[in-house]
């Protein structure tokens, strides 16, 4: 087990993975508890303690709890662990909120308070880009300034395209052994393998899948699915031709519609989840 005097270097090493966590820190105290302020753990999504300290188990439930709920929406979270007859004081129940906290019940003989602050980790949106072509290219470039995690699908021979970028590349399009996350495909092979690299993407978990070409290659390869056996519901949720109607002509504008729209899908769904 990490112990707190070292856990800020596993969260280090932990922000460069794939892997979900939140890191609680003790923030305030009042009277007798086990952990005091500045005490911290990471926690990972099935409710696990990677790392740290944050007290027994009067306060730990309430904050596993909070962990798992801040990685499910990725917004952070004040908890106030408080002994019952202080909570009925303030007209309070555990799992009330007010003013952005969380009140908890603690379950400890020692009835003190304790203020825990729990802050999600989650990985990188992921960018896969299946395709070397123009604007494919284009794609990879904007995408590094954006804070995407760039995957590059196309044959290998095609990889050098992609030079002095940084990402994961894969040979051909096989996308089953990508890390979990959230997901953003855009298929650009531009007439190489176009039917292989769509394929795929709409096998693929992703919150957005799009085809650079024209409306009329768009709906040969839909029709061309269906033959394929994809089920309708995935390819209605294929945009095609990609990106936002900017009136876009150069692979650098084309890519740029493109990325506006997947922050557009990204940023949607985030406000909807906080409304």
């Amino acid at each position: 087990m990490v112990t707190s005097d070292n856990i800020l270097d596993l969260v280090n090493t932990m922000k460069s993975g794939d892997r979900p966590f939140a890191l609680a820190t003790v923030v305030r105290t009042v009277a007798a508890t086990a952990a005091k302020p500045g005490a911290k753990a990471v926690i990972l999504a099935d409710g696990s303690i990677e790392g740290g300290w944050i007290g027994g188990g009067c306060a730990r439930a309430a904050v596993l709890k909070a962990a798992q709920a801040a990685l499910a929406d990725g917004h952070p979270r004040l908890v106030s662990i408080q002994p019952m007859d202080l909570l009925k004081d303030q007209g309070l129940r555990p799992g009330d909120e007010r003013a952005g906290i969380a009140f908890a019940k603690n379950m400890c003989p020692s009835q003190g308070t304790m203020d825990v602050f729990v802050e999600p980790f989650l990985p990188r949106p992921q960018l896969i880009v299946c395709g070397s072509s123009p604007v494919a290219i284009a794609l990879a470039r904007q995408a590094a300034g954006l804070g995407f995690a760039l995957t590059i699908c196309a044959p290998a021979v095609e990889h050098d395209a992609f030079e002095n970028l940084d990402g994961r590349e894969i040979d051909g399009y096989d996308l089953s052994d990508l890390p979990p996350g959230e997901r953003f495909i855009v298929v650009s092979t531009q007439g190489k393998g176009d039917g292989a690299a769509l394929k795929t993407a709409l096998g693929a978990a992703a919150s957005y899948v799009a085809f650079v070409g024209s409306p009329k290659k768009a709906a040969a390869l839909r029709a061309q699915m269906a033959e394929e056996g994809v089920p309708a519901d995935r390819l209605e949720t294929l945009r095609a031709p990609a990106g936002l109607d900017l009136g876009a002509i150069s692979p650098e504008e084309i890519a740029l519609s493109i990325l506006a729209e997947i922050i557009q899908v990204r940023r949607r769904g985030q406000r909807q989840r906080l409304a």
